[in-house]
């Protein structure tokens, strides 16, 4: 894991925020070279799929040629949701780290577990990266988001 990859995700939120979206962010690495940068884009495109793993994924494969991301690393701020989770057993990414947990929609923990699943044919490795001080800035500009928006 690379902690300046988690940062970048996290400005990707920030910009996110910024635009009136979601603050989520996402970055896709190969071979130590970030090779996707993405934040939601749901309000922008007014669709309920431009989520930063989406977008993302999206990228990656356009970068590579191929939507088989087999070798790759995801960095996301929030624990991705359902729809999230499918695409990347779907991708084949690696491996995803995230910051935050995703106590309403989140789909490899909090509150179901579309990546652990036996019967999936590809295997995502998920990391939950402890790191209070970045966790309490992601959980911060997500309640100033919620709140501003009630």
């Amino acid at each position: 894991m690379n902690i300046k990859y988690l940062d970048i995700a996290l400005e990707e939120a920030n910009k996110a925020y910024n635009e009136g979206e979601i603050p989520i962010g996402a970055v896709i690495v190969k071979n130590n070279e970030i090779i996707a940068q993405q934040h939601n884009l749901k309000e922008k495109y007014n669709c309920s799929t431009r989520h930063a793993e989406l977008l993302a994924i999206e990228q990656a494969s356009s970068v590579l040629n191929d939507w088989r991301l087999n070798d790759c690393e995801m960095y996301i701020t929030m624990e991705p949701c359902i729809m999230c989770s499918g695409a990347l057993i779907q991708s084949r990414i690696k491996r995803v780290y995230y910051l935050v947990d995703n106590q309403k929609f989140g789909g490899v923990g909090s509150t179901k577990e579309i990546l652990d699943k036996d019967q999936n044919n590809h295997h995502v490795e998920i990391i939950k990266i402890d790191d209070k001080n970045r966790e309490n800035q992601m959980s911060e500009i997500l309640k100033k988001f919620f709140s501003d928006k009630r």
